[in-house]
């Protein structure tokens, strides 16, 4: 083999492990809710669609955010109405609106 090919191949499979690594810290797939092949399959896919969003997010945001923060803020505010990309662009003025009124300034 040619030593540039096995330099892509390695590439290729760290970048495969980072997103195992980020899928394992980030959402939870240790206890699945269905117990059939395709059950599980779906919380797999649901998963990746998620960390897919995730990172399209961070990517269009301006400021930087991590990951993880990213994921663990939207898990808390599933339930709510905000526009994320305005929420996390403009965090600092919305957190001094929102320090006194459980309704976040958008």
């Amino acid at each position: 083999m040619r030593p540039d090919l096995i330099t892509a191949i390695y590439k290729l499979r760290l970048q495969i492990e980072l997103l195992f690594k980020q899928l394992k810290q980030n959402f939870t797939l240790k206890y699945f809710l269905g117990d059939n092949e395709n059950a599980i399959k779906i919380e797999i896919y649901c998963a990746l669609i998620a960390n897919l969003l995730m990172t399209v997010i961070q990517k269009t945001l301006k400021k930087p955010w991590g990951f993880s923060n990213l994921v663990s803020f939207c898990k808390i505010h599933l339930f709510n109405y905000i526009q994320l990309l305005i929420f996390f662009e403009n965090q600092d003025k919305n957190h001094r609106c929102s320090k006194h009124s459980t309704t976040l300034c958008l």
